[in-house]
């Protein structure tokens, strides 16, 4: 992917070392973010449950030595950034958009297309792959146990 769009951040090993995971996390438990700034002031964020599981898999993520990005669901991608997404080719991406089964902007003269809409294609893809893939287990089946 194109990294003015997508940008990686990863911890160092010596980091990792450093930082502890969060203790497991049972239900009703509630987690807080205390920033303590240069000038010495602190100040204190409740994260509501939606966002603890989005930090705890970012920190997972982090200290098992992966490196990971954080993107918005509006988030405008290149045919090029959503062909990565998608496993296809950029030309594939384009005649998808072409067809309407991607929808896209142009900006300027070149296409974007928001990240929602190419997880929505790919979940699309994907159940289509599944599919396709059932019938040919059921195909080799046939022709195994059956004869035909």
């Amino acid at each position: 992917m194109a990294s003015q769009v997508v940008q990686f951040a990863g911890l160092s090993d010596r980091d990792r070392k450093k930082v502890s995971p969060l203790p497991e996390l049972a239900e009703g438990d509630h987690v807080e973010l205390h920033v303590r700034r240069r000038d010495g002031k602190e100040q204190t964020l409740s994260l509501p449950p939606a966002a603890v599981s989005a930090v705890e898999t970012l920190l997972t993520r982090l200290l098992s030595g992966k490196r990971v990005a954080m993107l918005t669901e509006d988030q405008e991608l290149s045919p090029t950034d959503a062909s990565a997404i998608l496993g296809i080719s950029r030309p594939l991406v384009v005649h998808r958009m072409d067809i309407g089964e991607l929808p896209f902007r142009y900006v300027g003269k070149h296409r974007r297309a928001s990240l929602g809409d190419v997880l929505a294609l790919k979940d699309k893809l994907d159940t289509r792959q599944k599919a396709m893939d059932a019938l040919a287990e059921d195909t080799e089946d046939l022709i195994a146990n059956h004869g035909l």
